[in-house]
């Protein structure tokens, strides 16, 4: 199995039980990422499909002068890839890759804000009734009578890692 992890497994939440995280759109739901791991936002750019490459990771780009792979959680999650829009962004994090620190770009389809979260409002995923796969869920966290969807980019970069 791969050692495969994000610089913490579960949202980290400070000892007030709260956490800053960017908030983003993907297929009509929002998801919320660790602010710290963000490193910038970028509008959408050319890219270089990878041949013979899975589809969730089927692309590279050039990010300062580095090539960094560029991921579709969407694709991840079992849901058909969308067409960009105006508000289409690349969301750039840091990850641990097998020991490595690693950017990667995450295709979302609108970047929202950075917000605090509460731990008081986060509950884990029903097993049933969810369109995204629960084990690729770390925790929803309702704020103002809608859910944001914390997802476990550990567990959906492992699962895609494994594949074959």
């Amino acid at each position: 199995m791969s050692n495969l992890a994000l610089k913490t497994a579960t949202p980290p939440w400070s000892d007030d039980g709260e956490l800053e995280a960017l908030t983003f759109d993907i297929a009509g739901e929002t998801f919320a990422l660790e602010a710290a791991i963000v490193r910038e936002i970028l509008d959408l750019m050319p890219e270089t499909k990878v041949p013979g490459s899975r589809p969730f990771v089927s692309a590279v780009i050039n990010f300062r002068g580095k090539v960094i792979p560029l991921a579709d959680i969407r694709v991840a999650l079992g849901v058909e890839p969308a067409a960009a829009t105006i508000d289409s962004r690349i969301v750039v994090v840091e990850m641990d890759l097998d020991g490595v620190e690693s950017l990667v770009g995450l295709r979302t389809d609108k970047v929202n804000e950075v917000t605090t979260l509460s731990r008081a409002a986060s509950e884990p995923p029903p097993r049933v009734g969810m369109k995204w796969p629960p084990e690729f869920i770390e925790c929803l966290i309702k704020r103002e009578g809608e859910f944001i969807i914390f997802p476990d980019l550990r567990a959906i970069f492992a699962s895609t890692r494994r594949a074959v």
